[in-house]
């Protein structure tokens, strides 16, 4: 019956060919209206499900064993991401991730009735192994070792204005830069899609203002861009920091440019509130707890340093210091206003006291009657 309507246009054709991966993904990476650094992040997604499952795989023939068995081999093939043979656990749960979310959109199109991916453990996307403090005197070496002075304020804004590397580093105008308020307006494109977040405002930190006054300086009139060497899309500012950092004598470290905005938030943390930090970062709480926040040998060595609060009286200690203390703070007042009958001198025209008989009170009680 359905065959029949089909042939006279009533219904659409049941007999359509299957669709396969490579062309649903070119369709779909054709239609996704992301960031360029998203697209990137979503591009190795889809490289690693045509190197697992082929470009002429069909989607309706990816079952729920499939999509478990291509997250096993995520973690246990050597899928070569940037300079590391195996990726990370939190890479594969982003991984799965995006993958859930780009087969989403073949069940919206009709050209899968389920989305397979759905059930995947995806895990943790927190790397604590590649989370690193870069210290201070770590950056005044790469500073010192910076060619010029742009070079110095692209890295500054990273470690001590906790910037976004490198787009909003290369969005930011003079105009920005409020001198008189010290305040800096931060644009920033990766958020600039949700309500608000177009922006943001940050303190023009002492760190920054000699570096932003040196670049002031040394700009060609009429000069618009703060960052305006290293704007361009093909200028790899990852390889050129890792050559800095060898040339400063040290070695690099994990996420070269994100570990510096972590840094400086991390820092930030230990001096005011966590919502103030978080609204200079342009991050959230629960972002800031499992991504860049971290525990440093400084705090290591400061808790180890501290003298602990001697809560004893005499020679035994409480069991309970803020029990003692209250106590303690009740026996001295009970010591400051006993009275010692034994010395109490009473005047000389005193008479001793009486005592009352034994008798009930009446029913009106302490208080006189009005009558």
């Amino acid at each position: 019956m359905h065959g029949k309507l089909a042939a006279v246009g009533l219904v659409k054709s049941r007999n359509r060919t299957a669709t396969n991966l490579e062309t649903f993904l070119d369709d779909y990476f054709a239609s996704l209206g992301v960031k360029a650094g998203t697209a990137t992040a979503y591009g190795h997604t889809r490289r690693c499900l045509l190197d697992y499952f082929g470009g002429s795989k069909a989607l309706r023939d990816i079952d729920a064993a499939d999509a478990d068995k291509w997250r096993t081999w995520l973690k246990t093939a050597n899928v070569r991401d940037n300079d590391r043979d195996t990726i990370s656990e939190a890479t594969v749960a982003r991984r799965v991730g995006v993958a859930r979310q780009i087969l989403k959109r073949a069940v919206t199109w009709k050209l899968s009735g389920e989305n397979r991916f759905v059930g995947v453990e995806a895990g943790s996307q927190t790397n604590k192994a590649r989370m690193f403090f870069v210290t201070r005197d770590m950056a005044a070496k790469v500073l010192d070792a910076c060619p010029c002075a742009q070079r110095r304020l692209l890295f500054a804004l990273s470690r001590y204005g906790g910037l976004r590397c490198p787009s909003e580093h290369v969005a930011m105008k003079w105009v920005d830069v409020d001198w008189e308020h010290s305040r800096i307006r931060v644009p920033s494109p990766k958020t600039e899609h949700h309500e608000g977040g177009d922006c943001r405002f940050i303190p023009m930190f002492p760190e920054l203002r000699t570096h932003l006054q040196a670049a002031f300086n040394e700009a060609e009139p009429g000069t618009v861009y703060v960052i305006n060497r290293y704007g361009s899309a093909g200028v790899n500012l990852r390889t050129q920091l890792l050559r800095i950092i060898h040339r400063a004598g040290l070695k690099p470290w994990p996420k070269v440019w994100q570990n510096l905005r972590a840094s400086r938030q991390t820092e930030l943390a230990e001096r005011y509130p966590i919502h103030v930090v978080c609204q200079w970062i342009g991050n959230s709480r629960a972002i800031a707890r499992d991504h860049y926040l971290q525990v440093t040998d400084a705090h290591f060595a400061q808790a180890s340093a501290e003298p602990a609060k001697d809560q004893t009286h005499g020679n035994s200690a409480a069991h309970n210091p803020a029990q003692y203390t209250a106590v303690r703070a009740g026996i001295e007042t009970y010591e400051q206003s006993s009275i010692n009958l034994s010395r109490l001198v009473l005047p000389s025209d005193s008479t001793p006291h009486v005592t009352l008989p034994n008798t009930l009170l009446g029913a009106e009680g302490f208080e006189p009657s009005k009558t």
